[in-house]
Formats: structure tokens, sequence, C-alpha cells
């Protein structure tokens, strides 16, 4: 059977036939073939046990009205239930130790069991899985990169057992990102900003729709917030590529917003390579982690240690380039991943060493949201890598995901940040019309998905905000082009295509599909400085650590009560206990598309989701549970 491996991307066993090659990917040009001797590791990952269960030994532990609700699992038991069938391994590890004239104990075989790291040459690789590796170059950079994009072949009584080849080398960053309201959008990286001369403006609530701060952000959410377990409790925030901050622009933050946090710095850990490089550092690189980390440790309080996991591995992505690689700051988290025979020897630091965050904020987009046969069940296989670990303890174990809805409406932002994209014919194509893009992970159902809101013009922090709507940001949102609705989904979602939808017909957004975001938070003007100057950003990436704040204090306050963290949040938020936890958010649209897009309305929607938070309200529930 056919496996394809397109460059440095997961893909499924039956995504390509043999009789119809798969093309080289846009952006890259096939160079030439690769030199027999480059070495290669080459990772399988076998068909792992009682994946079909996995929605409900989640349910058992994160609904409300489950009598096991917070009874999060142990990282033995995660690796007991899912672990493949001893039947898998040996197929596998014999068919191979006979290509390669091996034991089959000298193979490499990750401590979980259900991964074969395999260290060879280009030409071994080749003559064992019948295929053609090459050297590929990308066209915007002239990097070059080896891959095969005809891919793998498996045996029949081999490919049954056989889930996905993992990639080979990883490379590139992508973001979902915020945005100022002027400089231009070519070579767009991320949160860019306009200098503000008058700081002196930035205190109070009477301008909290033209400067948003960390008074104005408390004041929305009712956040009077005082840390009781903050030595038990964790939070973090993920950063890639070249993405890092400056220690002395979290000090002219501090100085101004959060005085008790003067000369605090996140708790630092490099993953692959992941260093704060902030000497070489474009100024175009600063906004992201300052905007995360500055907003995240300035809510939260000086005694509450902020966890940042910085990685400078990332992946490519056939279909849009250069994209964050969320299983590099996954392996961190995992010892197993270490250990495998073969794996030392690769440049992969940090494995098992690093401590796992009870919630995670990722402002950041592996790819857009879209059904097609060979990238769906990638994005199906990493989402489900967040709801229990292969690599990685995850929601199982008590973890939040909490990530970025996007920025453009139901539209996908190209990777030079010049114009917007939908789909076309199952392929992505000019925003002048076309079916709606979702974001992937915000599309994954384990991911609570924050949406972006803003203060009304003239209107107070007391007063319901709208949908994101200035200056073209637009809160992403919409329908799962690859997941399925989940249960604790259908009757707010119902509600709202029956009687708020706009008419599009099937062809422009999938109805049945994993509705998001699933809540929502302010996204700017948010004030926070950058190379030394106060700046004013836009965007769902501050609305992804807002909310992740809040969902740390209310872990600390349950860790004091001697509970645990709240782990996966979804389930709880969309149950009739959480009803009036959250401020409706009614008015606002998400355009793109050469449609309006979606509006918000009274109740759940996909501009806004349930709401914003009021977080008196969200501990009050969450303290009632087990």
């Amino acid at each position: 059977m056919y496996l394809c491996c397109l460059f440095l991307f997961l893909v499924t066993l039956t995504a390509v036939a043999l009789a119809d090659p798969t093309p080289v990917p846009a952006g890259w040009t096939l160079h030439r073939r690769a030199l027999p001797d480059t070495n290669l590791l080459v990772r399988i990952s076998l068909v792992q046990s009682n994946l079909h269960n996995l929605d409900a030994y989640l349910l058992d532990v994160a609904d409300p009205q489950s009598p096991n609700y917070g009874q999060h699992w142990t990282l033995a038991k995660v690796l007991d239930t899912f672990r493949p069938r001893q039947d898998s391994v040996e197929v596998v590890t014999s068919w191979l130790a006979e290509e390669l004239g091996l034991d089959s104990h000298s193979l490499g075989l990750s401590l979980s069991g259900d991964v074969i790291n395999l260290n060879t040459t280009a030409a071994e690789a080749e003559r064992i899985f019948d295929t053609e590796y090459n050297v590929y170059r990308w066209n915007d950079d002239g990097s070059e990169r080896i891959g095969c994009h005809e891919g793998h072949n498996f045996p029949p009584h081999v490919s049954d057992h056989v889930a996905f080849v993992w990639p080979t080398l990883m490379h590139g960053e992508r973001r979902l990102a915020a945005r100022d309201h002027t400089l231009p959008s070519s070579n767009y990286k991320g949160p860019r900003a306009v200098a503000l001369n008058d700081s002196s403006s930035f205190q109070g609530l009477e301008r909290c729709d033209e400067a948003v701060t960390l008074e104005c952000l408390r004041a929305l959410y009712c956040f009077d917030y005082m840390p009781l377990a903050p030595h038990k409790n964790t939070v973090g925030v993920a950063e890639f590529g070249m993405n890092v901050y400056r220690p002395q622009d979290l000090d002219k933050f501090f100085r101004k917003f959060a005085p008790s946090r003067l000369g605090q710095r996140p708790k630092f850990f490099s993953i692959a390579g992941g260093h704060l490089n902030q000497s070489d550092t474009s100024n175009a690189d600063l906004d992201e982690a300052s905007l995360d980390l500055q907003l995240m440790m300035g809510l939260l309080g000086h005694e509450q240690e902020v966890l940042l996991y910085q990685t400078d591995t990332t992946i490519f992505d056939p279909l849009i380039g250069k994209v964050a690689s969320l299983p590099s700051v996954a392996r961190a988290w995992d010892a197993s991943y270490c250990s495998a025979l073969g794996v030392a020897d690769q440049d992969l630091t940090d494995c098992g060493d690093v401590p796992r965050a009870n919630v995670l904020s990722i402002s950041y987009a592996a790819a857009p949201d879209i059904q097609n046969p060979i990238f769906a069940p990638v994005f199906q296989r990493e989402c489900q890598e967040l709801g229990k670990p292969d690599m990685v303890q995850l929601s199982l174990l008590g973890s939040t995901f909490v990530a970025s809805s996007g920025d453009v409406g139901v539209a996908w932002r190209t990777l030079d940040g010049s114009s917007m994209q939908c789909l076309v014919n199952g392929s992505l194509g000019p925003d002048s019309s076309g079916a709606f893009v979702g974001a992937f992970p915000a599309s994954c159902p384990y991911v609570t998905a924050v949406g972006g809101t803003q203060i009304r013009s003239g209107k107070s922090v007391y007063d319901v905000e709208t949908a994101a709507s200035k200056d073209g940001f637009f809160s992403g949102g919409g329908f799962s082009n690859t997941f399925p609705r989940p249960s604790f989904q259908q009757a707010v979602v119902t509600n709202y295509l029956e009687r708020f939808a706009p008419p599009y017909g099937p062809d422009v957004f999938n109805r049945s599909g994993r509705a998001f975001p699933d809540v929502s938070a302010n996204g700017g003007p948010i004030r926070v400085v950058v190379d030394g100057d106060f700046t004013a950003v836009e965007g769902t990436s501050a609305s992804a650590p807002i909310f992740a704040s809040l969902i740390a204090a209310i872990n600390d306050h349950r860790i004091a009560a001697g509970k645990g963290p709240v782990g996966w949040l979804n389930p709880a938020l969309y149950s009739s206990r959480f009803a009036r936890s959250f401020n409706d958010v009614t008015t606002g649209s998400n355009p793109g598309c050469g449609t309006q897009g979606f509006p918000a309305a009274p109740g759940w929607d996909p501009v806004t989701g349930l709401g914003t938070p009021n977080f008196e309200r969200l501990l009050e529930n969450f303290l009632s549970l087990p």
C-alpha cells in the first residue's frame, strides 16, 4: 500500500494511489535526487488501540455531569490504554529487520510502544520503501529540504499496522497574529504596532475604547484575582522560531502597568534549539512574545510564575508554506520520546525534562482547516494528540489548550499577509468568492478557541463589547471542514443555524462541522511595549492569553481547594450549568470570501462563541465541581 510523506508533514495510508502520483507541492521546486549516503531519521507511527473511545474517555473526566469529572488519568494509564497491539509491533519490526538484515530488537521502539525510529540513509530508505528521495528548493528563499513527494510503499500485511510516516526534517513558521492600524500588509509577520507618544493617558477606565490596558481588562471581565496557590499552579505560552521578547520591554510595561512585576521574567525553556536571540531579531519578530507575556504576566500578578516554551523546531506545510510546529512543544513534555533507540543522536533537546503546563496559550496557526484527502487526516491525528498523549501528557492528564481563532473572518490570510484566500474547488484561491476557511488548531474540538471582541467607540467597560470590526480585523470563526461537531455543541449551534445563520448553501460552509470559536475576549487595541515603544496592537493573539490567564486563575483556586485543574474546558463551558458565565455579544460579524460572513447573535455564534467571560461566575461554577 502507498503511504505519502509529502515533505515534512504526516499523511495517511490511503491518501494517494500509485496510479495518481502526487505533484510537487506548491512553493517548492524539485532540484535533484538526494545523495545516496544522506542520513535520514524515519519515524513510523503504528496504529494505536482504543482511539475510537477517545471522546468517551475525555467526556468521562470533562463533562460536569459525569461522576468522574476532574479525575484525570495517570500517564501510565494513558500509555497502557492507547498502546498499539503487540502484533502491530511484531509485524512492522520483523518486516523492517528482514529488509535491513538486522535483528528486530535493534530497531528503535519508543517507550510508549507506538513509534518505530529508523536511522538510515536515503539509498536504504528508497530500497525499503520503494520510493525516491529528492532535494527540493523553497521558492521564497532558496532553502533546500529532503523529502519524497510521491510517498512510501508498504506490503499489504504491513500497511494495516501503520498509521503515519513522520517527517524527516522540520522548518519554518506561521502564526495567527495581532495587527495594528497603520502598517502595510506586505511581509506580514505578526502583531504590528504603531508607536504611541502619550503614555500618560493609559491609566483609568475613561478611554478603554481607545486604549485597552490591564485595568480595562480586569473591569471588563470582573477579574478581581488574588492568587492562593501560585507555587502549585502552572501556566505557559508557546513561542516559535524568531519570535522572542526583550527584557527591557517587559520592564517598561511593568513599570507602567504592573509595578510588582518589575524585574521579573518568564521561566524559559528551550525546545529543539529555541533561544532568545534578541540581539539579531528584527522588530517584526518581537511583537507576539511581547504581547503574550506582558498580558499574561501582568494579569496574573507577581506571585504566579509564567512558563515560556521557546522552540526553534517548525515544519513546512505544503499548502501554505512555513508553519509553527506544536508537536515540538509536545515532545518536550514527554520523556518516552527521547528514550527510543536512535533518537538521542538527533538534534532534539529538552525531551521530557520540561514541566507540563496546566494551561497553554497558543497564538499560532498550523494550517487552514481544509477537507483534503491528504491533509485532513493530518489535522485529525494532531488534534487527537491534544486529547491523549502519543508523545505527550495532555487533556486526559488535565491540561487546557487555548488558541486564537484568527483575525480575517471566514477567510485565510496568505503566508506573506498580502491577500486573503478562500476555498475554490477544494483548493485555496482568491478571497473574492469561495467557501469559508477555518484555522487549525482552533478548529480542533479539544482546543478552546478564542475569538476577538472590542469595546465600541464611546462605550465603557461596563457595556457589552462587539465582535471585532475595526480596521479590517474580524474575528475568525465558522465551521470546521475536517472535524465533526461534538455532541456538547449540538443544542447551541443548532439554535444559531435555525434562527440566525445567513442562507448560504452547503458549498459555502460545512453545517455539520465543529463550530468555533468557543468563547471570545478583547482583541484590542491593546497597549503593550515593543522595542522600547508603547504600541497599539489588535488581534486574537491578544484574546487567547487573556482568556488563558482567567483559566489559570481558576485552576489556582481549585488547587487551593484541594481539587485538580479544569483540563479540557469545552464540555463544561457548553453545559447549562455555565449558561450565565458569559457576557453575550450580539453585534458585529466576520466578513470574507465575498460575503458578510456570520452575524453575531443571542447565544452562541460563530463570531464570538458563547461570549466574553465573567470571571466571578466562571470561578463559582468551576469551584462547585468536584
